[in-house]
């Protein structure tokens, strides 16, 4: 019996219907048709929706997050560290999970999950990565002595959404045809970037 290959099927299903429907509407039967697999399934790889909902979220902001906290790592307390270095650890690899398989329709199904106000979900993220924007914060926070916390974490919750729309591919900037995958995020990286900093050092 392929466990393996039922449980993806079922992860990936549930992205696609999470961003359909929302999560109070999506229901396991919604998920395991699309997924082709028996309602049964979930409750064998994940004992309950919320659940599945949680691994959904796991399978890629765990991968994100390691990759974030690597790159801070390298430029963190330093004296030659410039707002710029820390932005690029915080953006960059975001954008390219945004770009891996289905990774723009993931982060479409995070920035819902925000606009519906899923509580449930938002403990979730806090308790498993608030530690990361933690560290992150302190570094900006180094950087930017001007600013007092309250207009930091504004600041920077201002830049997280930006990136959120980003990687969502919302937004009004395209790819154009003569322009690779590769290129276009490396541009949207840079002007991210250069748009943030600025934001942020703003006295």
């Amino acid at each position: 019996m392929d466990h393996g290959g039922t449980r993806t099927r079922i992860i990936e299903a549930s992205v696609e219907v999470f961003l359909e429907k929302g999560y109070d509407l999506a229901t396991i039967r919604d998920i395991c048709a699309r997924a082709q697999a028996n309602v049964a399934a979930v409750n064998y790889h994940f004992g309950s929706k919320e659940k599945l909902v949680e691994q959904v979220f796991k399978r890629r902001l765990d991968a994100l997050n390691q990759h974030r906290l690597a790159e801070l790592a390298k430029v963190a307390g330093k004296p030659a560290t410039r707002l710029e270095d820390v932005l690029a650890a915080y953006i960059r690899p975001a954008l390219e999970l945004s770009h891996e398989g289905n990774g723009s329709l993931f982060m479409r199904v995070l920035a819902r999950a925000f606009a519906e106000h899923d509580d449930t979900l938002r403990q979730f993220l806090s308790e498993n990565y608030g530690h990361v924007m933690k560290q992150f914060t302190a570094e900006f926070a180094r950087l930017l002595p001007h600013l007092d916390k309250a207009e930091l974490y504004w600041r920077i919750d201002l830049v997280t959404g930006a990136l959120t729309h980003a990687m969502s591919g919302f937004g009004m900037i395209q790819r154009k045809d003569n322009v690779t995958e590769q290129q276009h995020r490396e541009q949207t990286a840079a002007h991210l970037i250069r748009f943030a900093a600025a934001g942020l050092s703003h006295p």
